[in-house]
């Protein structure tokens, strides 16, 4: 016994030796907590309180249930293997085939993972004629999935107008599938575990009897159906350990409610609190760092992280002029780590939104420097890049038979497999491209009609696309094709959509550093469209620079992917207001206080090292935009901070007010008039394209000039005057 409890410090031993009661363990960051909570679990069954039978522990992700196993059979000498720790699915798993008649289920239940349930909503759909568009099988998905993890059934969600009412009865129509064929998703075996529970009380009694110990990692990320899970099989005898940081609740988008752990004080009381603030991973100035930013949150629990490690050395922040001069001071840093011994696996630079990750990995690219994205995709790689690059590549090239399968059917247009295959067939026999085919020798039939209209809208793409700049063709396909509109509907869609629009960033990117270097030729000697070009650039970054398995490479990841991780230096970029707090956040109760704990989650990744950057122009989502810098920098002590550039005059919070063409140029913080470019507000512009239309908007000036037109026939656009070509009517 003393060989377990002796490498404990004074609040871990007694969270670890507590009596039987109920607790609610405040983890900090870096903090011991999984040391604590198998620990906890080897003390409990050491000292006799508990047998492993009498154990349930909840994990959130499978790797950890296994981490914990194999610890646990480390610290003991007893079999744990009857102990019942796992995820809040695999629990439930386990559950529902014990007691599958009780569920109502067949023995052998089939689970659906995320696509065989979409598969199943679209065979629904087929059989019951149900419009697609209208109601699209993905978002419907997400709306069976939220009221499940509410724990309502059809008949209990509350429906306000026709098309909530009619999602209701396809959620019904998906529920009698799914019993009749015996298949339940990840989201039904809670509640169908719930609902066991909730309504056979010698079932319940069972369970609370057998499991006097119920332990729960990651307590800030339950949901409102989990925690009433666990509030059914904790009897008044059991002794419920909750471990969780209200710090590190960042996970709202998919249903965590960091009210729980307020709740749980109330539901399970009287309960210890027990705060565990003394951190193992960071210097002191990191930390300083990390509990003065998160003070500023009004809705916590209250905790203060110190560590008995050196300060160590102040926050390094770096004012870039723009995002392209970000990423190559980003290079530049690293280069120098790496050379004074840094391995470039404990070096990770973080951004809040994916699509950040482009300018930063064409910077590693042009330097040769292996990276890894971590928990996600390198930009070209990504499903909706390539799909763009897809309808590109069939432009460029249409004998391009691998970008016509990817798009032919995408979005989808009612081309199955059995129309491609006779497609196949078709140009195999007669030696041609499957463009060939589908233009002139289409099936007949419905399926017949949709390669039909599939081969018109290419051409049509072609036609509209010829003679446009690149980053205005590369816009046009992404609209035209379907692209946007179809990921814009999709409820998590979003970052899809600022991909595709900071595709064309990166086309616009290309576009200015073609033209400021040689242009490049191809074997003929001659030198390739742009679009050709293009399309070479994303195919080799997509290449060689991301590292191997096994071999150092920097690490790059969102900030929602870093959590749980530490490294001895971390780079957060693209602190700036709408960025990091995202915009979003803006508009919702408990956002900007969910965004400070993302960037807390930041801060306290690092071990040694911190730098904080931001640019003070940036092109995102394809779009030129001005920064304020991020209030988070307000909001750390200045004597933490050491400024390898001028620091902004006024680390002001304050968002840049919209453009105003009334107002005095003083008055407009910074976003200038347009006035070098020979344009105006409100001026009649014809494009070769688009046609006639109205300057309405204007930023930017020189080289990143731009404005806004909207044009009688195609709408509202964006256009670079570097390459728009506009000409005042």
């Amino acid at each position: 016994m003393p060989d377990l409890l002796e490498q404990l410090n004074p609040e871990q031993l007694a969270a670890v030796t507590l009596p039987r009661t109920s607790a609610l363990i405040l983890a900090g960051a870096g903090s011991g907590k999984t040391r604590v909570l198998t620990t906890r679990i080897a003390w409990l069954i050491s000292t006799g309180q508990a047998s492993p039978m009498g154990i349930l522990a909840v994990t959130f992700t499978n790797k950890a249930a296994r981490e914990m196993q194999v610890r646990l059979s480390a610290m003991l000498t007893v079999n744990t293997r009857g102990m019942w720790i796992g995820t809040f699915h695999g629990l439930c798993n386990r559950f529902l085939r014990a007691h599958f008649r009780d569920a109502g289920l067949p023995q052998v239940f089939q689970i659906l993972d995320t696509q065989d349930q979409l598969g199943l909503i679209k065979r629904m759909y087929k059989a019951l004629k149900v419009d697609d568009e209208r109601y699209p099988a993905r978002a419907l998905q997400y709306f069976i999935a939220g009221a499940k993890e509410q724990g309502l059934r059809p008949n209990q969600v509350e429906a306000f107008d026709e098309h909530s009412r009619r999602q209701v009865e396809l959620y019904a129509a998906y529920e009698d599938v799914c019993q009749r064929e015996g298949a339940v998703d990840f989201a039904e075996l809670l509640l169908r575990s719930y609902e066991v529970l909730a309504r056979n009380q010698g079932l319940r009694e069972h369970y609370r009897n057998r499991f006097k110990y119920i332990l729960i990692d990651e307590f800030q990320d339950t949901n409102v159906l989990q925690y009433k899970w666990l509030q059914l099989l904790a009897g008044k005898e059991t002794s419920v350990f909750a471990v969780g940081d209200d710090d590190q609740s960042i996970y709202a988008f998919r249903g965590a409610d960091v009210g729980n752990m307020q709740r749980f004080q109330q539901d399970f009381g009287p309960i210890e609190l027990i705060k565990l603030e003394q951190n193992y991973r960071s210097h002191g100035n990191i930390l300083d760092a990390a509990n003065a930013l998160i003070k500023h949150n009004l809705t916590r629990l209250g905790k203060n992280l110190w560590t008995r490690e050196h300060q160590g050395e102040p926050l390094r922040v770096y004012a870039a002029p723009t995002d392209v001069d970000e990423a190559a001071f980003i290079v530049d840093t690293v280069k120098e780590l790496v050379e004074s011994g840094v391995n470039p696996t404990q070096i990770a630079l973080l951004y809040r939104s994916n699509a950040q990750s482009r300018v930063l990995e064409h910077a590693l690219f042009n330097a040769a420097m292996p990276y890894r994205v971590y928990g996600g995709m390198r930009f070209f790689e990504r499903a909706e890049v390539k799909h763009a690059l897809a309808y590109l590549r069939l432009l460029a090239n249409p004998d391009d038979d691998g970008a016509l399968l990817r798009i032919i059917n995408f979005p989808p247009r009612g081309i199955g497999a059995r129309t491609l295959e006779g497609l196949q067939a078709q140009a195999q026999a007669g030696g041609a491209s499957l463009w060939h085919v589908a233009r002139a020798n289409a099936p007949a039939g419905k399926a017949g009609s949709s390669v039909a209209t599939f081969a018109r809208l290419i051409e049509t793409l072609r036609a509209a696309t010829t003679g446009l700049p690149l980053p205005e063709a590369v816009e046009h396909v992404i609209a035209a094709s379907g692209l946007q509109a179809h990921y814009g509907a999709e409820r998590d869609g979003q970052e899809r959509v600022d991909n595709l629009r900071e595709l064309v960033a990166a086309a616009d990117s290309f576009a200015r550093e073609a033209q400021s270097g040689a242009p490049s030729i191809d074997e003929t000697g001659a030198p390739p469209d742009a679009l050709t070009a293009f399309l070479a650039h994303a195919a080799l970054e997509a290449g060689d620079t991301q590292a191997a398995v096994g071999r150092d490479a920097l690490q790059l990841m969102t900030v929602h992917s870093a959590k749980g991780l530490e490294f001895h230096t971390v780079f957060v970029t693209g602190l700036e207001e709408g960025l990091f707090p995202h915009d979003n956040s803006l508009n919702e109760l408990d956002g900007p206080e969910e965004e400070r704990r993302l960037m807390y989650v930041a801060l306290t990744r690092a071990r040694r090292r911190l730098y904080l950057t931001f640019a003070q122009s940036r092109s995102l989502h394809g779009q030129f935009r001005y920064n304020v810098v991020s209030r988070f920098l307000d909001e750390i002590p200045p004597a933490l901070l050491h400024w390898l550039s001028a620091a902004p005059a006024n680390l002001s919070a304050e968002p840049p007010p919209a453009w105003d063409p009334d107002a005095p140029a003083k008055e407009r913080s910074g976003r200038t008039p347009p006035s070098d470019t020979g344009f105006r507000i409100g001026q009649n512009v014809v494009h070769a394209k688009f046609g006639t239309g109205v300057i309405v908007n204007a930023e930017g000036r020189g080289a990143d000039a731009r404005v806004q037109v909207n044009f009688r026939n195609e709408g509202l656009k964006w256009l670079a005057l570097e390459f728009a070509r506009l000409e005042a009517a």
